[in-house]
């Protein structure tokens, strides 16, 4: 069994390894990156990198799920402060809606760019997509309160998820923050109508 300082570092270098792969992603897409590019960006050996991450694919799927979980850690923290009742509504989609923008989702967005193309990489990025997706959806039935045994409601939850996608998507070329805004004042109104109000998570 490793000591817990060897265990430690190994978690260090996989966490720099991971993040990364997010930035080289980010900023030179998926075809101009390999595990020796990711492993200088990181400051650790090639060797090394291969160690904790044999392929491209094994730090891609890596990367997704640090994706996705630090979005929704982003998320839950955010969450943590709001208040209770029917002014919550519009703080949560704000929060959702404002959940696919900044680096983390231009990184991710090219990975999906480059699946649409690649077999290989579809066959990580789909099922961790997936999963992910699965969780959004949960966290943010939590934060609305709402039951999602009603009519409607589960259809609600993954319009707003998928509106957050296509507002990230506006987001990338321009500032699209007062557009946003309007938008998250709207929807939060269509939410409210249709849910007939709110509760506590």
């Amino acid at each position: 069994m490793l000591r817990e300082p060897q265990q430690e570092r190994s978690r260090t270098t996989r966490r720099r390894l991971i993040e990364a792969a997010v930035d080289c992603f980010s900023e030179q897409g998926w075809h101009g990156v390999t595990v020796a590019v990711i492993a200088e960006r990181a400051g650790v050996s090639r060797g090394a990198a291969q160690h904790h991450f044999p392929t491209r694919e094994a730090l891609v799927t890596a990367a997704v799920d640090l994706l996705g979980e630090a979005q929704l850690d982003e998320l839950r923290t955010r969450a943590a402060g709001l208040p209770i009742g029917p002014s919550r509504i519009e703080r949560v989609v704000e929060m959702v809606l404002n959940l696919y923008t900044g680096p983390m989702f231009r990184a991710a967005l090219q990975l999906w760019a480059m699946a649409a193309t690649d077999e290989q990489l579809r066959a990580a990025l789909v099922p961790l997509e997936a999963r992910v997706g699965r969780e959004a959806h949960r966290v943010t039935v939590g934060l609305l309160g709402v039951d999602e045994t009603r009519d409607g409601v589960r259809e609600l939850v993954q319009a707003t998820l998928d509106l957050a996608r296509g507002l990230g998507l506006a987001n990338l070329l321009t500032d699209d923050t007062r557009r946003r805004r309007q938008i998250v004042r709207e929807w939060a109104a269509t939410l409210e109508t249709r849910l007939g109000g709110i509760g506590a998570p």
